[in-house]
């Protein structure tokens, strides 16, 4: 199925013209039909001579209706652009052109109806002239009469040219239906319909409203008023809903794809043609998809502006909207989403900076440009803004920018160098601290930028293999010297302090293996378990505390927690009667064969 809507002056023959092609009257109001002027969108279709079915989208032309004719085009990919020869170009032409031209409308094809009534050369050369300049660029057109049926197999061959131009609706890309129309029937319920212009929905699929973010089920679904289970884009499509009621939903709300679409309040835009950035209006009204809602503007840029919604909406990178004044009743400027997702402009200059930053923006969804101008972002709010992502994360969900991310590393290690500069005894700086200076939304990138000669310990990142820093190295050094000769004589706190191990050095000497903390103030050399079993395997066995105290030359204060420490150690082991026994050799050389013994 293929969609087009139609565009052009009141009165100038749109839906008698769908009429003579559909032979269904797209007026389906009774004032409609009263009036003779169409004032809502109205819906018909037809089969064209190649077998493409073919359903149109007609919008009413009277100036007072332009937000409605906004809401049937915006979601569709080419225009039937109707002028009357016997009228010509007239005011709402130029303003639906304005608009198709604001929407990058790219596909079209010109009909000049009433060529029974007047020559339709004139107005053929005066429309394609004036279309000439806009989107549509050079269009093929046609004369037709809808009383006669003057043209009409002439303007089927035009349209089976025109579809076959058309690109294809993306059925594998997310759910953003506009809804355009929304009504119940009678024991089914609501149904919402729209133009579908990428996806597919199944019957039973659970889809979201973008207005109140709840999902709701699909019951039922009806393609060109048949009934069917699945319909892919591109195709006009009434929805049947379960767990959602009138009230709730409307035009401009849109059904789509749960967690693929991010709501948007604020966003950067490139305004194309008609009023310059900086001369536009502070408020004015957006017309995006079916939806219209007020907008307040701040210029960034000679063509670039922030908006700020009153309500989100599901905006994409590339999307295109009309700006538009509704009290001068014209379209100001068409828009492209650069950014729906910007950051915030806090300080003096931040506005010029972010002009700056998207200065080569032209709304074309890419990862690395992107990246570039994000530095990092998580995959999903990424690919939420409509950017297909090639590259794995960095950390997590974490996407980062491959330049950023090497200045992170380089800085990451000038941290870790000065830090342990002004902190000597420390074992490099914490995690968190790091993630802080850095600016980083989480710990996880800290830790996935640790590369050699960087390396994580106990919650820290620091640099190199695990060398002490050089006072506590001396301080070990000097402890070493006051064991010599007497392995167990462990100095007392005051002693340990006169050596250069105060309560930081101390730490950091056992974060390092260099030293064995056997209890409070009980500081003994890394090897003193080994030796402790060579002396203690003399004895006979079993022995006591005391008997042992005089094998190692120490006192109870040292013999306790060391003995303590060897029954962990599977060394020594105790008895019932609190006598101790060196275990097995085999038993012992297993523990003992990796010193330094882990410290606690």
């Amino acid at each position: 199925m293929r969609v087009i809507a139609t565009a052009g002056h009141v009165d100038h023959g749109k839906s008698t013209l769908i009429h003579a092609l559909t032979g269904t009257h797209p007026d389906r109001l009774a004032e409609e039909r009263r009036r003779g002027l169409t004032i809502d969108l109205g819906f018909a279709w037809t089969d064209l001579p190649s077998g493409e079915r073919l359903a149109f989208v007609d919008v009413p032309g009277h100036e007072r209706f332009v937000p409605t004719m906004l809401a049937g085009v915006g979601p569709v990919p080419a225009v039937l652009f109707v002028v009357a020869a016997d009228e010509g170009w007239k005011p709402q032409s130029a303003e639906h052109l304005a608009a198709v031209d604001a929407l990058g409308v790219r596909h079209g094809l010109l009909v000049i109806t009433r060529c029974d009534m007047a020559d339709p050369g004139p107005a053929t050369v005066q429309a394609r002239d004036r279309i000439r300049s806009s989107t549509l660029g050079s269009v093929e057109a046609v004369a037709v009469s809808a009383r006669s049926g003057a043209g009409l197999a002439e303007l089927r061959t035009a349209l089976d040219r025109l579809v076959a131009r058309l690109p294809d609706g993306d059925a594998e890309s997310p759910v953003r239906l506009w809804i355009d129309r929304s009504f119940t029937v009678r024991g089914s319920g609501l149904v919402v319909t729209g133009t579908l212009g990428a996806g597919r929905i199944r019957k039973g699929d659970v889809l979201m409203t973008a207005r109140s973010g709840s999902p709701v089920r699909v019951r039922g679904l009806q393609a060109l008023g048949e009934e069917t289970a699945l319909v892919r884009a591109t195709a006009r499509v009434a929805v049947n809903l379960r767990g959602l009621d009138k009230e709730s939903t409307g035009r401009g709300d849109a059904l789509l794809t749960p967690d693929s679409f991010l709501p948007c309040l604020i966003c950067d835009v490139r305004v194309h043609g008609g009023t310059p950035a900086t001369e536009l209006p502070r408020t004015a009204v957006v017309h995006i998809g079916s939806a219209a809602v007020p907008v307040r503007l701040r210029p960034l840029g000679p063509d670039l502006v922030r908006l700020t919604l009153p309500e989100p909406l599901p905006l994409r990178i590339g999307d295109r909207a009309v700006l538009r004044d509704p009290g001068l009743r014209r379209v100001l400027a068409g828009l492209t989403v650069l950014d729906p997702q910007p950051p915030e402009l806090r300080r003096r200059g931040a506005a010029a900076r972010r002009a700056a930053a998207l200065g080569d923006a032209h709304g074309t969804p890419g990862q690395a440009s992107e990246l570039r101008r994000r530095l990092l972002v998580r995959r999903g709010e990424l690919t939420a803004m409509g950017v297909a992502v090639h590259t794995a994360p960095v950390a997590g969900d974490w996407l980062a920018d491959p330049a950023h991310w090497t200045t992170l590393r380089a800085r990451l290690a000038e941290l870790v160098a000065a830090y342990l500069s002004e902190r000597p005894t420390e074992d490099g700086i914490p995690v968190e601290a790091a993630r802080h200076r850095l600016g980083l939304p989480a710990v996880s990138l800290v830790e996935a930028l640790v590369t050699p000669p960087l390396r994580m310990s106990r919650g820290r990142v620091t640099a190199g293999p695990a060398a002490q820093p050089a006072p506590v190295a001396d301080a070990v050094r000097r402890l070493t010297a006051e064991l010599d000769g007497r392995p167990f004589a462990a100095p007392h706190a005051q002693r340990l302090a006169e050596l250069g191990l105060g309560r930081r050095e101390l730490a950091t000497a056992v974060r390092h293996g260099a030293v064995l903390r056997l209890a409070e103030h009980v500081v003994l050399l890394p090897d003193a378990p080994r030796l402790a079993a060579d002396l203690l395997s003399e004895l006979d066995q079993p022995f006591t505390v005391g008997t042992a105290s005089r094998a190692l030359d120490t006192s109870r204060r040292v013999t306790v927690p060391l003995l303590e420490h060897c029954d962990a150690q599977g060394i020594t082991q105790v008895l019932p009667d609190k006598r101790r026994r060196c275990a097995p050799l085999s038993r012992q050389a297993s523990v003992t064969a990796d010193f330094p013994i882990r410290s606690e």
